[in-house]
């Protein structure tokens, strides 16, 4: 047992310090240093561990397995071709004998260790490789034969059954590219898995029903691994697949329509055609998703086709549809919304134009995906959804994004014909028992708003009137605040306001954003304040009135477009500007908040004022200019808030919350690129804060915070350098009150950009540097700021190396500033950008051959 486990740490042992994510098993690779090369080109040490499976007790032989299995997956470059097929046929004769003598594979662990083992085979090596093996055509015999029994016996290790699909389906990927003449055989034997896997889980349906065992549909992401590997292995040998499903499916739905049709039909058996089309609808959305271009043919389309209009569709719906008003299956709905996000990815989606004509001429019947009645039934039963599963929070959400989805097809302007308020009456969409979870009244009307901007264009009448409910709503809420009628129950004003958020993330165009627009403001803009106001304190209210307010702001796809003379850009930020000051002031008062509830009470709302701010200041729909020019404070308020929100949140929140450091950081980066002006007049305690916000940011692993610090940091430095540029002029302008003071806190504490030129060099030769480009652009600036403490940091780096490495390292220093003048230029700084990547591989390099421990050349080939 000590040698079995010492040598399987060894084969375990990450010699090249790649931190294997064992989540990833499947794809590992073992980096076998080069001076073991012998003991793997000796036959015999392979077949020891063979031979050892077949000699020792139960209790040890799993661990002899995991061996085999990491043998197996040793690099490919520690073989030449010729070593590499002799290595393989041993190991597949050795597999081949575990198959011919299967009985210790009854103990579930030795079981498990084989599947692992069989999954290595095609993970590390070749289709074209295997079927030169001598002894092949048995080996793939036996395999499918193992397959297909460990598919019929579902319920025992069920965690095994991932590699057995895994090999099978890698497999069956590999065929359109084997070039090798020697049969591959996957014809005979992958319709066998298919079918087996197919049956296997039909006739588990009773059993689980009967003896109240777990349910494998529970488990969505399992069904969703299984599903996209039976997907590939499925699409091999398809006319077989497609014959099967088609054959189960009739079964299983004329057993449904005859149970839902007699009056003496018992809820078990119901339950049980109902699992068994749940796994069919699964299954069928699953190969026709494993459709790939390339390798499609026509007649694999016509299949398709056949087995979405014909069964899917024109059967089931037409069975579940009848049924939702009495009682609905979840898990069969779920199935048909799985099945259809299918099919629509393949051919209707945003990326198969040039194929969806296939729909029309091969199969005309399927043409509701781009026109005719079945898309109105289609879209409808999916919106009806909303009404008989308003308390089912996975269906309701998985049909408002397939109607998002389907909202950018042409067909769908017949939704448009008719979206008054009494269209969509039967949903009961102002009841809030329907929509009980607040996010999808949001999703349901970015799903409505998209419906109506297809075909909205100028028509204000038909916006009005698709506004009625909002305004009737908005209204009562109004007559409320004005009487002081309202009481805690009124918070529901919450609903109302998710409703038009959802609205306004669809009004991506600028005539219907404009619309929009002209409605909220000045009319209801009041009642956001207002609601701010009472209830800053209540998360529940306040989160979802700033998520509208910073929506709103928010200039997607330049739809905030004013015309020259139009002031509304300026009032828009004034409302901003009124929001964040009104929240923020308020969010102050509240005091010390427990750890547990500070990021719901105060954080997260400081966050979306954050994103709002942002949003606003880089629209380009405001001048900001004009505001000091004509004493409007509107900028400054707003501004100083950030500033006093900011200081009211300790670093370590920043970087905890990630949240609440995307919106800081991206913030800080418009600050520091439009508005350095404002940063440079800060307080000295308050401009270290920010720094220091930077400094810690550099080292995140938010790739996004990271890249916004560097973002940030180079705005600051260049701002420095061209102010001690300006002031060395002899003609210098004088410099501004500001400018001179930033200046003098730098001068102060030069410790803080010296720490951050060197945590970016650290990181760019040290570390695995994910956004390089981005780490170069501050360090020139940095480095021409302190080249004192450059150098010393260069001579510090360079002495730390071995004595032969060392020269080398100092002239990958040299060549870094080869070229580099001392000006920020945007040419200088791209050379410089050049250079670095030199450098950076230059060094990385150097460090690799050095000679501490062992040397890596004996890792690796």
């Amino acid at each position: 047992m000590q040698l079995l486990k010492l040598a399987h740490n060894c084969l375990n042992f990450d010699f090249i310090g790649t931190s294997t994510d064992e989540s990833s098993d499947d794809l590992c690779t073992v980096q076998i240093p080069t001076s073991w090369r012998s003991a793997f080109l000796d036959s015999s040490t392979l077949q020891l561990f063979f031979d050892l499976y077949h000699s020792i007790p139960p209790s040890l032989s799993p661990l002899v397995l995991s061996c085999l299995v990491q043998i197996a997956s040793v690099r490919r470059s520690l073989f030449n071709n010729a070593e590499r097929a002799k290595f393989l046929s041993h190991l597949v004769d050795g597999v081949k004998r575990i198959l011919e003598n299967p009985q210790s594979l009854s103990d579930p662990n030795n079981y498990h260790e084989f599947c692992r083992l069989l999954a290595r085979l095609k993970s590390n090596y070749q289709l074209g490789e295997l079927v030169k093996v001598e002894n092949y055509p048995e080996v793939i015999r036996l395999i499918a034969n193992f397959t297909v029994t460990s598919l019929q016996h579902w319920e025992f290790a069920p965690n095994s059954v991932h590699y057995l699909l895994s090999l099978w389906q890698r497999l069956a990927a590999s065929v359109p590219y084997v070039k090798a003449t020697e049969p591959h055989m996957l014809e005979t034997y992958t319709p066998e898995v298919t079918k087996a896997y197919i049956t296997s889980r039909l006739e588990s349906v009773h059993i689980i029903l009967r003896d109240g065992l777990e349910d494998p549909l529970d488990d969505a992401g399992l069904v969703q691994q299984q599903l996209d590997q039976l997907s590939t292995i499925g699409r091999c040998e398809y006319e077989k697949t497609c014959a099967l499903l088609v054959q189960l499916f009739d079964q299983s739905a004329q057993s449904y329509q005859e149970l839902l049709q007699s009056t003496n039909s018992s809820s078990m058996d119901i339950a049980v055609q109902e699992g068994r089309l749940t796994w069919l609808v699964y299954i069928i959305g699953a190969v026709i998703g494993g459709r790939v271009s390339f390798a499609s043919t026509d007649e694999q389309d016509a299949m398709d086709g056949e087995l979405v209009c014909r069964y899917v569709v024109l059967q089931l719906m037409n069975l579940t549809d009848s049924r939702l008003a009495q009682a609905g299956n979840e898990k069969l709905e779920l199935a048909m919304l799985s099945f259809f996000e299918q099919f629509r990815k393949i051919y209707i989606g945003d990326q198969v134009q040039k194929s969806s004509k296939v729909i029309y001429w091969l199969f005309p019947q399927v043409a509701f995906s781009i026109s005719g009645s079945h898309v109105r039934h289609y879209l409808m039963l999916k919106i009806t959804n909303l009404k008989y599963w308003g308390q089912c929070e996975p269906i309701t959400s998985k049909t408002l994004h397939s109607v998002r989805k389907l909202v950018k097809l042409s067909a769908v302007q017949f939704m448009l014909n008719n979206h008054t308020s009494e269209h969509f009456s039967f949903l009961g969409v102002n009841n809030q028992s329907n929509l009980s979870d607040m996010r999808c009244r949001t999703t349901f009307y970015t799903a409505l708003g998209r419906l109506l901007m297809v075909d909205l264009g100028e028509d204000e009448d038909q916006f009005e009137q698709f506004m009625l409910p909002l305004t009737a709503a908005f209204e009562a809420v109004a007559q409320m605040f004005s009487t002081n009628t309202f009481n805690e129950q009124e918070r529901t004003l919450v609903g109302l306001v998710r409703d038009l958020r959802g609205i306004a993330f669809a009004f991506n165009a600028k005539t219907s954003f404009m619309m929009l627009f002209d409605w909220i403001y000045p009319s209801y803009m009041p009642i956001l304040q207002r609601a701010i106001e009472l209830w800053y304190h209540v998360p529940a209210c306040t989160t979802p009135v700033l998520k509208l307010m910073a929506e709103l702001v928010h200039n997607r796809s330049q739809r905030l477009q004013f015309d020259v003379s139009s002031p509304n850009g300026i009032l828009l930020f004034r409302e901003t500007s009124k929001m964040i000051t009104t929240y923020g002031n308020r969010i102050l008062t509240l005091g010390e908040v427990p750890k547990d509830q500070v990021y719901a009470l105060k954080l997260k709302g400081i966050s979306i004022c954050f994103s709002m701010l942002k949003a606003v200041l880089s629209g380009n729909y405001v001048n900001f200019g004009v505001f000091r020019l004509y004493g409007d404070d509107a900028l400054d308020n707003a501004l100083q808030t950030f500033i006093k929100l900011l200081l009211s949140i300790p670093h370590s929140d920043l970087l905890d919350y990630p949240k609440l450091s995307q919106s800081y950081y991206s913030l800080l980066e418009v600050l520091t690129q439009d508005h350095m002006n404002f940063i440079a007049s800060l307080e000295p305690h308050v401009v270290m804060y920010i720094l220091s916000s930077i400094s810690e940011g550099l080292t995140a692993l938010d790739t996004m915070v990271c890249t916004g610090c560097c973002s940030s940091l180079d705005h600051i430095v260049t701002y420095l350098f061209k102010q001690l540029s300006r002031s060395t002029k002899k003609r210098a302008a004088p410099m501004a009150q500001e400018s001179d003071r930033f200046l003098h806190i730098m001068q102060q504490h030069p410790e803080m950009i010296q720490q951050m030129l060197s945590t970016v060099l650290n990181i760019i030769i040290f570390e695995d540097c994910r956004n390089q480009w981005s780490m170069s652009r501050p360090l020139l600036g940095l480095i021409l700021l302190n080249e004192k403490y450059f150098a010393d940091l260069r001579n510090g780096i360079v002495n730390s190396q071995p004595p032969e490495k060392q020269q080398a390292m100092h002239l990958c220093f040299e060549n870094l500033m080869e070229g580099i003048e001392r000006n920020l230029l945007t040419k200088n700084r791209d050379r410089f950008t050049q250079n670095l990547s030199v450098f950076r591989r230059e060094v990385n390099d150097s460090m690799k051959n050095s000679t501490y421990g062992v040397n890596s050349n004996d890792m690796m080939s």
